[in-house]
């Protein structure tokens, strides 16, 4: 069981949460998709409705008006998010929400890098991020897919000290590993030029890709045909609020 019980390290992705303009049925449709539970109490707090897989923090679904557009929200770990906040703009990107203290959770700030891709902060403090990860139901990985890939290597590679290093299993595709400063590896950065736009993807692992689009499909989704890939089995579904994510059961090691 991949359980997180401390404050990750600067640059890993610590902490999701998606943003729709009908919670209720987000809560039903990612509950029956991923078994996860609510406490919806959590709102009160101002980290939205928190999604529980044993008990445990996942992600989080909030209400947004339809205007702000709906999406999943990638957080990377911080020890201060203000000094983040300013190497952000310093490389060239923007800040969309300036650092803001949500009670005694913690700290957060959202981001734009220069290609366009949205992602936040989290400055950890009672809630840590993610406390089950890389296993079925929870958050496996992030990469970031855009047309432009080098100009966002070379920013979060500025902001995170994060190394560069080819991917030699997939020869075929533009696609760099983003490794922290310790070697370990945080996702990466996939240059698609037919990217309609630069978005850091989500991928939760399950336990049958297959049986999760059919899943999806008849609650109102739309989803890729599932496809081997040397890491796994994988396919991308799209929400009933327009939503992109993708789903992979991991080939065994």
């Amino acid at each position: 069981m991949s359980y997180v019980n401390r404050i990750q390290p600067d640059g890993t992705p610590t902490w999701i949460d998606l943003r729709v303009p009908d919670r209720e049925r987000a809560l039903e449709f990612y509950g029956a998709l991923f078994g996860w539970e609510y406490d919806k109490e959590a709102a009160e707090t101002g980290l939205g409705t928190v999604c529980l897989l044993r008990g445990r923090p996942v992600a989080a679904i909030a209400q947004a008006p339809a205007a702000t557009g709906a999406g999943w929200t990638m957080y990377f770990a911080t020890a201060d998010c203000d000094g983040t906040a300013k190497r952000i703009t310093d490389a060239g990107g923007s800040l969309l929400k300036a650092p803001t203290d949500v009670g005694e959770q913690g700290r957060t700030a959202i981001a734009e890098d220069p290609v366009g891709a949205r992602f936040g902060l989290w400055e950890g403090r009672a809630h840590l991020g993610c406390e089950v990860v890389n296993e079925p139901g929870s958050l496996v990985r992030n990469d970031l897919v855009t047309a432009d890939p080098e100009p966002a290597r070379a920013f979060y590679t500025a902001v995170f000290d994060y190394t560069l290093d080819l991917n030699e299993t997939l020869p075929d595709f533009d696609f760099t590993f983003l490794r922290r400063p310790d070697g370990h590896e945080i996702g990466g950065i996939f240059g698609f030029p037919n990217a309609p736009r630069s978005v850091w993807a989500t991928t939760f692992e399950v336990a049958d890709t297959d049986a999760v689009v059919r899943h999806a499909i008849a609650a109102g989704a739309t989803a890729d045909a599932p496809e081997d890939s040397p890491y796994g089995r994988i396919a991308t579904i799209t929400d009933p609020f327009g939503v992109e994510f993708s789903v992979i059961t991991r080939a065994a090691s």
